[in-house]
């Protein structure tokens, strides 16, 4: 899925421009990054539940020369889908 085809199912939803759809999915996206930011997480009902998460630092191996490198701490994303998506896919 990508940004243009939430603009497009906006647009024939809402039956409105191609502008007002794309600037209706950024708004989207924009407030689902901030709740994410500022909550730790954004639930979707009968989608499913994203949460960010802590990522420890460690020691990985570099596939081209097989040398060992040091990777920082970080966060990433972590998705639960829910029960009805489950089914439904």
């Amino acid at each position: 899925m990508s940004k243009a085809f939430i603009s497009a199912v906006l647009q024939d939803s809402l039956n409105c421009t191609g502008v007002a759809a794309n600037r209706a999915a950024d708004d989207i996206v924009a407030a689902i990054v901030r709740e994410m930011k500022k909550e730790g997480g954004f639930t979707l009902p009968s989608f499913g539940t994203f949460r960010v998460a802590k990522t420890k630092a460690r020691k990985a191996l570099n596939p081209r020369t097989g040398e060992p490198v040091k990777v920082k701490a970080g966060k990433t994303v972590r998705f639960k889908a829910s029960p009805n998506l489950k089914k439904a896919v």
